[in-house]
């Protein structure tokens, strides 16, 4: 075994139980949805950090882990990203966006107004980090958009498999982020998930996924 390895411990369940496991993995995620409506209900600050650590787990280029998680319960914060976005998204309703864009969000019934950064107990502002730092030494990262993608999606993942929901939210530009919550030159914004319980009233649009066949090719 070369140096710094370690054994991998396999598992080596059987082909029906990787058919089971597999299917029922992909019904307990065939549930998930996007949510935009939330209870104010507090979540445990414990299940907040289960799931950034299990989204910390994702793979990336030269294992560099170039994210980081910046998780907000704080009102005054919350408020002044919910101002700050909901000041972007105006615009991008009222002339940024194309009209092709606003006619596909439509089945949305999306809009500017974003009461949910303050609604849900907890934000998660996902950073990426374009390069890392060593005092005054930039240290070069790999694959970023990709690794921070991967991670992000492994969140979304961990999320719905507490029990709880979120929403992808990019208010584009997304730079007041890094004003707001101090971070370093070397991070910029990713993606902004509010996370918590959905409101006992909350209601999704009747949308379908693309099946197997219309998202796979299989060479065999």
């Amino acid at each position: 075994m070369e140096e710094n390895f370690i054994p991998y411990h396999r598992e080596d369940p059987t082909a029906d139980e990787m058919v089971e496991r597999s299917q029922n993995f992909y019904n307990k995620l065939d549930k998930r949805r996007s949510v935009r409506v939330f209870d104010s209900k507090p979540v445990p600050k414990a299940v907040i950090e289960n799931i950034i650590m299990a989204a910390g787990t994702a793979p990336s280029g030269a294992h560099k882990q170039p994210w980081t998680f910046c998780v907000l319960s704080n009102g005054e914060l919350k408020s002044k990203i919910r101002e700050a976005a909901e000041a972007e998204e105006y615009e991008n309703y009222h002339g940024r966006m194309s009209e092709e864009w606003m006619n596909d969000l439509k089945q949305f019934g999306t809009d500017w107004r974003k009461p949910f950064i303050e609604i849900a107990p907890w934000i998660i502002v996902v950073f990426r980090k374009t390069y890392d730092l060593n005092g005054d030494q930039k240290m070069k990262n790999y694959y970023v958009q990709e690794s921070v993608g991967i991670a992000c999606g492994m969140l979304i993942t961990a999320i719905h498999n507490a029990g709880l929901v979120t929403l992808t939210h990019t208010p584009s530009p997304m730079n007041f982020l890094t004003k707001i919550l101090n971070r370093p030159v070397n991070e910029k914004p990713f993606l902004l998930l509010p996370v918590g319980y959905a409101a006992a009233d909350a209601s999704v649009p009747d949308l379908q996924r693309k099946s197997l066949e219309d998202i796979a090719v299989f060479y065999e």
